[in-house]
């Protein structure tokens, strides 16, 4: 195996686990280098193998410009709507992903989290506890309620196992054909495409969404299929705030036209969480951490490291783009 040099272009926000796993998972196989974007650019991307892109948000034109030796450019994340994917393949890149089955688990968990807390009424039961009120309020079950997911990828697979493990009765839909296989293992109680979501919008009590953002799915879920669900039915928004137009959401929200809300992304992030809609006692948030658990650093630098392996043998690298990114 040969030696490769690893440029990583690391984003502000990112927690430091990231570049200690990455060092750990990496040993002493290979070079890594961390961007220093106070210096000048060209000179730290000449003689480099590899670029990593942390989340797909942070290499720029002129950054992929600079890269005149590296192969591969390879994303730490799943999404590829902050990436100018074209761009790198006319710079004649290798572009590859982290696929969103590793993430699948931690977005999954998030998911039930937001339905447990809508279902129990978190934020009304806290309130009671500090205005010294207890036995209050009567509270919602998950058992025998019907989730909709919307996506049948890792995280949405993910979601339906720890769903029916409630006892709750889980449909799904998807644009691509789900393996009998799956099916068999899920145990799902509809699995349809996205030409049933009108019709199945009106009957569920949760919508999950783990869909990719394209131009297909951006503002899919619309102030018309909003107004098509449940009074008392919950929106649960894990993938990417673009997916529902947030006007739309918010104005249902603020007008008690829908139940509730568990949100962990929003179209412009950091969002304003002085908004009235976040005030509202059924609606809960996070702040785009769905996906940033330890476990899912730790799979996707398995990932990243995975391919600079197979670069430095002479192997054909996984997860390469070829087409839209799978939640």
């Amino acid at each position: 195996m040969r030696r490769v040099k690893v440029l990583y272009l690391p984003d502000e926000s990112t927690d430091p686990f990231w570049i200690d796993n990455l060092l750990e998972q990496l040993g002493d196989r290979h070079d890594l280098s961390i961007l220093a974007k106070d210096k000048p650019l060209a000179p730290q991307f000449q003689g480099m193998d590899v670029v990593l892109d942390f989340g797909g948000s942070v290499g720029t034109h002129e950054m992929m410009d600079a890269t005149t030796d590296a192969r591969l450019w390879q994303i730490i994340g799943t999404g590829l709507d902050h990436v100018d994917v074209e761009y790198l393949k006319s710079k004649d890149f290798i572009v590859t992903n982290c696929p969103g089955r590793l993430s699948g688990v931690a977005l999954a968990e998030c998911a039930m989290m937001f339905m447990g807390m809508l279902a129990r009424q978190y934020k009304r039961a806290e309130q009671y506890f500090r205005d010294k009120k207890p036995w209050m309020p009567t509270v919602g079950d998950l058992e025998g309620a019907t989730l909709l997911i919307v996506g049948l990828g890792g995280s949405g697979q993910a979601l339906a196992r720890r769903a029916k493990a409630f006892d709750m009765c889980v449909w799904a839909i998807d644009a691509r054909p789900i393996d009998q296989a799956v099916m068999d293992e899920l145990r799902l109680d509809f699995v349809g495409t996205p030409d049933d979501l009108d019709r199945l919008l009106p009957q569920c009590d949760y919508l999950s969404l783990h869909v990719p953002l394209d131009n297909n799915t951006r503002h899919l879920i619309d102030a018309r299929r909003i107004a098509r669900m449940k009074k008392t039915a919950c929106l649960i928004n894990v993938a990417r705030g673009q997916v529902v137009d947030e006007s739309a959401l918010h104005a249902a929200l603020l007008e008690g036209r829908l139940g509730g809300a568990g949100l962990d992304v929003f179209t412009n992030e950091p969002e304003d969480p002085k908004k009235p809609v976040y005030q509202l006692p059924n609606v809960v948030v996070s702040s785009h951490i769905a996906g940033e658990t330890y476990g899912t650093v730790r799979k996707r630098n398995g990932a990243v490291v995975e391919n600079i392996d197979r670069l430095a043998d002479g192997r054909e690298v996984v997860y390469r783009i070829d087409g839209p990114a799978r939640c």
